[in-house]
């Protein structure tokens, strides 16, 4: 009988292990899933600093409590339609390589329990290229979940060169 137990208890450890939480959020009209260990914050549509020679997606930076943080308008970069921001508009502030970068979205959605099984990889857009932002696709309730990898958003000198802003403090942003 304990032998019984154990085992449920060891099958029930793989399925939580198998199921994985995500943040979902709507970017023109399509829902976006990114894991919520990735996730720092989400706040409301604040004032947000340009910085010159930024590219058109990364939108400047913003003070949260005394850190800087790059804010990247995901609609943008995402190649979308730029659209105004409502009261619906917020900010997911994330940690990517131990620096923390803001994605401004449409609105949140929920967070959301997917397992594996309701996973498909990531369409291929050629016979070698797969979407290089999707990590899969998801299925919850009826509804399809583009599952994004932050870490890709930005190609290496992208997030080298917002990541280089982001370590600035603010003293010295003033004196540059």
């Amino acid at each position: 009988m304990q032998q019984t137990d154990l085992m449920e208890a060891d099958e029930a450890m793989e399925s939580e292990t198998e199921e994985q939480k995500y943040l979902t959020f709507w970017t023109d009209g399509e829902l976006f899933g990114i894991p919520i260990s990735d996730v720092v914050q989400i706040i409301s549509m604040q004032e947000i600093t340009p910085l010159p020679d930024f590219p058109d997606y990364a939108k400047g930076v913003i003070n949260l409590r005394g850190i800087i943080i790059p804010v990247i308008d995901m609609r943008i970069r995402l190649r979308k339609a730029e659209a105004g921001y409502t009261d619906n508009t917020c900010i997911v502030v994330t940690s990517i390589q131990d620096t923390y970068i803001g994605f401004i979205v449409d609105t949140v959605d929920e967070v959301v329990d997917i397992d594996d099984e309701n996973i498909s990889a990531a369409p291929k857009v050629s016979k070698e290229v797969t979407n290089r932002y999707l990590t899969g696709i998801g299925q919850v309730n009826e509804k399809v979940v583009l599952l994004l990898d932050l870490s890709r958003i930005l190609n290496e000198n992208e997030f080298r060169q917002v990541a280089e802003t982001a370590a600035l403090e603010p003293q010295e942003k003033a004196e540059s």
